[in-house]
């Protein structure tokens, strides 16, 4: 069974997306019981090289790019499941990069189903909480009704730069 989630904040620069599809120990109340995706989640997932499609509401009609293609870039970091989308010149990918840009479409969402033992749930008080640690990865999504509000998107408007990051304990890059 393919499971769906959502985030929000998205980031475009002319014809390319970037942001975070989902966001790492970010607990989402999925209304019957609450959600976590842990560290490395996604990482067998996103080694065995399968395809992975980007998607806009979850519609396969609505294909945006995929990883075959090279259209979709996908990697986990200590923030969660980057994605860098490079848009189609198409109905759906000129709609949504003019939907990104006045903030009507915010967040991400992905499908998934959980390998063997990827999940583990425990009851907090009188909610069952989830914790995601091993899915296998479908599709992502971007969304107006994401489930994890952290998620992200952006459209980029100047050529990315690298900015590096660094403190005793942690190093990280940045586009801006």
């Amino acid at each position: 069974m393919l499971e769906l989630r959502g985030h929000g904040t998205l980031q475009a620069s002319g014809k390319t997306l970037h942001g975070y599809a989902a966001v790492f120990n970010s607990e989402a109340n999925l209304g019957t019981f609450s959600e976590v995706i842990r560290p490395g989640a996604f990482a067998k997932s996103l080694a065995t090289g399968s395809n992975i499609r980007a998607l806009y509401q979850h519609d396969g009609t609505a294909l945006l790019g995929t990883t075959r293609g090279g259209t979709l870039q996908l990697r986990e970091d200590a923030k969660g499941l980057a994605f860098t989308l490079a848009l189609p010149d198409t109905s759906h990918g000129r709609d949504l990069a003019i939907l990104v840009d006045r903030g009507d479409v915010q967040g991400c969402s992905f499908g998934f189903r959980v390998n063997p033992g990827g999940d583990r749930w425990e009851e907090r008080g009188s909610t069952m909480v989830r914790e995601l640690l091993d899915v296998d990865l479908a599709e992502i999504t971007l969304t107006s009704d994401p489930a994890y509000s952290d998620t992200t998107v952006a459209m980029r408007s100047k050529p990315a730069q690298l900015r590096v990051h660094s403190d005793p304990n942690f190093l990280w890059l940045e586009l801006y």
